[in-house]
């Protein structure tokens, strides 16, 4: 009963502020412009606020685990090397595969993983998951544009690429906490206390943001797509790799933050991306809206078996 109530009261906050954005877009307190522009605010300050804090306050020698970056890397150019053979296989749109491969293989795990790991970890352990963001976001994206320009036919535009990942917000405030954490400086206490609480807005906000963009619209055509990718980014990526990584010896926050790495709903960005690049956009904006409602329960039953079986 305990790891129930604990389990439930990891993701309940989750799915309360995504339920509450959801309301206020239904109720027309917010509307689409205000979430466009409050998206637009989060994006570019508050999330890469948490990433930066979450860095810049951890113990660099406790959080620092080389073989769990190599690990989990490994382990997700195994997943992309295998949806580039299964994918293909199982869709025939090109405009389709490759939002399915990025809908599969790219989490938001920006947005769940630090919460989870925060409900779940030591506050000064929490960096883990924070460093394993700060390298797995900046190939996700870059990988992610590799994909859809494969399936368009076109071009890998290197260069943009890299100003792409170079210019993104949270790999900027991933780079700027792991620097002062590195050299061992501090900020001036005002500043220190103002990222502080900058970080505790970003959570709550973004979620509260998903909800408010969720539009549960009529999925006819695109059934079978969506629960491939849906079902695959949720429970069969999980499912393989959570095992896997149980018998390599992961335990506590580096198997918390695995759990997530893997198990987290396709990541908001993909939507615009697979619009930017004339990918199926709507199938990509039903692949987000699906899956962060229902990784709620999937999130729930993995929190709940890891605890039972004590390994987190």
């Amino acid at each position: 009963m305990e790891n129930l109530i604990l389990s439930l009261n990891v993701v309940m906050p989750l799915f309360l502020a995504m339920a509450t954005g959801y309301l206020m877009k239904q109720l027309k307190v917010v509307d689409d412009r205000t979430l466009a522009v409050m998206n637009g605010v989060c994006f570019r300050l508050f999330l890469p606020t948490l990433l930066f804090y979450n860095i810049y306050s951890t113990d660099l020698k406790a959080v620092l685990n080389i073989p769990l970056m190599v690990y989990a890397l490994g382990t997700l150019a195994a997943a992309l090397g295998v949806l580039f053979i299964l994918i293909p296989i199982l869709e025939k749109d090109n405009r389709r595969r490759g939002v399915l491969i990025q809908g599969i293989f790219r989490g938001n795990f920006v947005l769940f993983g630090i919460p989870v790991a925060q409900a779940l970890a030591p506050p000064n352990q929490v960096g883990v998951a924070a460093l394993i963001i700060a390298i797995t976001v900046p190939l996700n994206n870059a990988i992610s544009v590799v994909i859809l320009e494969i399936f368009r036919g076109g071009r890998v535009d290197a260069p943009r690429i890299a100003r792409g990942v170079i210019t993104n917000p949270n790999i900027i405030g991933s780079a700027f906490g792991l620097l002062l954490l590195v050299l061992g400086l501090r900020l001036p206490y005002p500043l220190e206390k103002t990222a502080l609480d900058f970080s505790r807005v970003a959570t709550p906000l973004a979620l509260f943001l998903l909800g408010g963009t969720m539009s549960f619209r009529s999925v006819k055509g695109a059934l079978r797509p969506l629960l491939i990718g849906t079902i695959g980014k949720l429970i069969v990526l999980p499912m393989v790799f959570i095992p896997i990584s149980i018998a390599a010896g992961y335990r506590g926050i580096e198997l918390i933050t695995l759990m997530v790495l893997y198990g987290a709903p396709a990541a908001v960005a993909s939507f615009t991306m697979a619009q930017q690049m004339e990918a199926d956009g709507e199938l990509a904006a039903q692949l987000i809206v699906f899956g962060s409602a229902f990784s709620v329960l999937t999130m729930f039953v993995m929190i709940f078996i890891l605890k039972q079986l004590a390994y987190i």
